[in-house]
């Protein structure tokens, strides 16, 4: 375990008249009173949501709570607040000690928390709660998680081919557009890649020779818009930003027609998955709104942020970090016989350890909702704290995976960090996948139905980029969702 990081000033508390022991049982904590306050009714909540999004910024909004209550667990608002939220108010935690609670469905509740404090309207999707939305304990979700298992495990030998051949694609638009203009966005190439991938891998079906051609990926993004403005910012100016996206949700019959030309889509490309379906007691239609929900909001929604992310931080990493996972990649495909497998990856412990890092230090769900089914005891590294049964929880993952306590260098980007056996023995505080990287998804619990199918495309994108290039050059800006890259050089293989 890391001590902690110098540039943070630590944490002080006076110890109460009661102690209990840790988890471990090796060390006694003091029992505390959650700091921090929820301000005025309607004032307070406003004043939050105006510091989160544009006076202080997400970070620096939960680092001065941090330090003004001195604790990671406090009491704060939410976005999006008045008047889409009732009830804006949380218990925030932010370390990664605490964290893992949220995790726990003994002991809290994930119904309708998808999104956090507020839910969307389900016009926006068939009219039916999506799996993302139910908890495990109701019936429902246990048919609908065995259908999304049934999905990955019936196109598990379309994965391999269908990427490389989306992604082949992919470099030989970027490589045109270097050569005619002397950069290239990989926002669009990317997002079509995806989502053709996506539409090949899964179903058989390649979106663009279909009714939808190219306009998939900007209908995904209007309609996931429409669900997700009261937790973004745009850009806009501060007071009509607010206004527009944050006061009021967005009248959902504005993307009806674009969400039925994503619906006939899949209806018509998923058919054996629907008799699947339907042989588990599901409708062919709340069957097709989920996995439309699956396909375009999580699987591509998470390709679309983080592989960009995973550009940004190898790509600022430097050559030395590229030519050594060249050498590595190349290597273990030639002796392989030039074929790359499951097997194969695995013996890619470099690359292995850049995507879990990635991963860790910007994952591309930062927030994460539960609410407490029972009164219950919460831990963080310096105190344990009460919960009442009904509060709601929040973490901000981003604060619980660059936790200084358990990560040496936490802000830092560092390759090797998950290689070895000491580095693997990490992988338990890797939430990306709303669970530990050291655990799998059930229908018991809430981690990602495709957290192996994620990490697994994360894996292939690096190996495709650097099975081509020996090193690549991005300048990066920024986007609603994570980085915007722009490529501005690809050197070719030389070995």
């Amino acid at each position: 375990m890391a001590s902690r990081d110098a540039t943070v000033e630590p944490i002080t508390s006076s110890v109460s008249d009661t102690m209990l022991p840790s988890e471990t049982g090796e060390t006694k904590l003091p029992v505390k009173k959650i700091p921090g306050d929820y301000g005025l009714p309607f004032i307070g909540p406003i004043k939050d949501r105006l510091d989160y999004f544009y006076n202080q910024g997400r970070d620096k909004f939960f680092k001065s709570k941090i330090q003004k209550y001195q604790s990671t667990v406090i009491r704060t608002n939410m976005p999006p607040g008045p008047f889409i939220a009732s009830n804006p108010k949380v218990i925030a935690l932010l370390d990664g000690k605490s964290f893992p609670i949220l995790f726990d469905v003994s002991k809290v509740e994930k119904k309708n928390l998808f999104t956090g404090t507020y839910m969307p309207s389900t016009n926006l999707t068939g009219g039916y709660r999506i799996l993302s939305y139910l908890d495990p304990s109701e019936p429902t979700h246990t048919k609908l998680k065995q259908l999304l298992f049934f999905l990955l495990k019936s196109s598990s030998n379309r994965v391999f081919p269908e990427f490389e051949a989306c992604y082949t694609e992919l470099f030989k638009t970027v490589e045109n557009e270097l050569n005619e203009k002397g950069q290239s966005s990989f926002e669009k190439p990317n997002e079509q890649a995806a989502f053709n991938f996506l539409g090949r891998a899964y179903f058989g079906s390649n979106p663009v020779d279909t009714k939808l051609g190219t306009d998939g990926p900007s209908l995904i993004a209007k309609w996931v818009l429409f669900q997700l403005a009261p937790v973004l910012s745009l850009g806009l100016p501060k007071y009509i930003e607010d206004l527009l996206i944050h006061t009021f949700p967005l009248p959902s019959f504005l993307v009806k027609k674009d969400y039925k030309r994503l619906y006939d889509f899949f209806y018509e490309s998923a058919g054996s998955v629907l008799d699947e379906a339907e042989k588990m007691g599901i409708s062919r239609e709340e069957a097709c709104h989920n996995l439309l929900f699956a396909t375009c909001f999580n699987t591509f929604g998470g390709m679309k942020i983080f592989f960009p992310n995973i550009l940004k931080w190898i790509g600022n990493a430097g050559p030395d970090l590229h030519r050594s996972l060249a050498k590595e990649i190349r290597s273990v495909i030639k002796s392989n016989g030039g074929e790359l497998s499951l097997g194969a990856m695995e013996q890619m412990p470099l690359m292995k350890s850049v995507v879990y890092e990635a991963f860790r230090i910007e994952p591309p769900v930062p927030a994460q909702y539960a609410k407490a089914k029972v009164d219950l005891l919460i831990e963080s590294h310096d105190a344990v704290f009460e919960v009442k049964k009904g509060e709601m929880l929040f973490g901000y993952q981003p604060f619980a995976t660059k936790d200084p306590i358990i990560f040496e260098r936490a802000e830092e980007f560092v390759p090797e960090r998950f290689m070895g056996v000491e580095g693997e023995k990490l992988l338990k505080h890797v939430f990306w996948s709303n669970g530990p990287e050291t655990e799998h998804p059930t229908v018991e619990n809430k981690q990602c139905a495709g957290k192996e199918f994620v990490v697994l495309i994360s894996r292939l994108f690096v190996v495709e980029l650097f099975r081509r290039y020996d090193t690549f050059e991005i300048e990066i800006g920024t986007s609603t969702l994570g980085a915007a890259i722009t490529i501005k050089s690809l050197n070719k293989t030389s070995f």
